[in-house]
């Protein structure tokens, strides 16, 4: 188990989500999480624009656009589904639709419905690729730019 992962124990998932706005590259690029459901079904992140990360042209960095999206799915999924399953990025991919002027935010939705299916699925088959989607808006409800992931979830051997 990891650092990262005892940590979420102690502190309890929600809360651990909520803190890692604190992780050192999220705090670095302005990365904040503003909203985690108690059920864990529902994050929203908001990503200021700053001095570290904005482009040449005085955007948000498409970098950082993509890594405020990065690790919400799979920590969603794998806290929701709980230990006895091993869940990991296999692919992504971002289209960026418009320049990010301000503040942008995404809201990364995964509801219980989705994980029990998820669940019945990799419990039939040993090893799903499921894919999920969040859209970037920025302040005035427009999007910026639209994230795609895949993961990787199968049952851990005991």
């Amino acid at each position: 188990m990891s650092l990262l992962q005892r940590i979420a124990r102690r502190l309890g998932q929600d809360r651990f989500l909520k803190l890692l706005g604190l992780y050192p590259p999220y705090l670095g690029a302005g990365v904040s999480v503003t909203h985690v459901a108690a059920d864990l079904s529902v994050v929203e992140v908001e990503l200021r624009l700053s001095a570290w990360n904005r482009n040449f042209v005085g955007t948000q960095f498409g970098g950082s656009l993509y890594s405020m999206c990065d690790p919400f799915f799979m920590l969603m999924l794998m806290m929701q589904l709980g230990e006895g399953y091993a869940v990991w990025d296999k692919s992504a991919s971002i289209e960026f639709l418009r320049p990010g002027r301000g503040k942008v935010k995404a809201r990364f939705e995964l509801p219980r419905e989705r994980v029990e299916q998820i669940r019945a699925e990799t419990d039939a088959k040993g090893k799903i690729n499921p894919a999920f989607e969040v859209t970037v808006l920025d302040l005035h409800g427009e999007p910026v730019a639209r994230v795609q992931k895949t993961l990787s979830v199968r049952r851990k051997e005991t």
